[in-house]
């Protein structure tokens, strides 16, 4: 039972340890998609700068989120939960992409799941 724990423990991490390292650099450089089509009109009109910049800006945050969960799980598990919540809110008010609000919220669980588990004590 423990090996399954450790094993699971392990997928996640390096599951939500990559992907927001992966998805924050790719804000520099809109290969996966142009992601500033996730800003709503008005929230666009809102900011100081260009919405490419203020994904850049995210970027760096989803990467510093990514390495503090290898760095230190616990923490960093809570923190990229938090902010995938956060995404999914920001979908959700905006009324579009609500798909990928709840596929947010599913991956937030799984996020949550992982501070959870590295609370279990095993002997590996």
């Amino acid at each position: 039972m423990e090996s399954n724990v450790q094993f699971v423990k392990t997928l996640l991490k390096y599951t939500f340890g990559l992907v927001p390292i992966v998805a924050g650099l790719d804000k520099f450089t809109n290969i996966l998609t142009n992601w500033s089509q996730y800003l709503s009109d008005g929230m666009a009109a809102m900011l100081p700068f260009e919405p490419s910049v203020f994904m850049m800006i995210v970027g760096v945050i989803e990467v510093v989120a990514g390495v503090l969960l290898f760095t230190k799980t616990q923490f960093g598990a809570y923190l990229v939960s938090l902010w995938l919540v956060l995404i999914a809110l920001t979908l959700i008010l905006i009324g579009s992409y609500l798909d990928v609000a709840v596929r947010d919220i599913v991956m937030a669980i799984g996020a949550f799941s992982l501070a959870k588990l590295t609370e279990v004590k095993t002997n590996n």
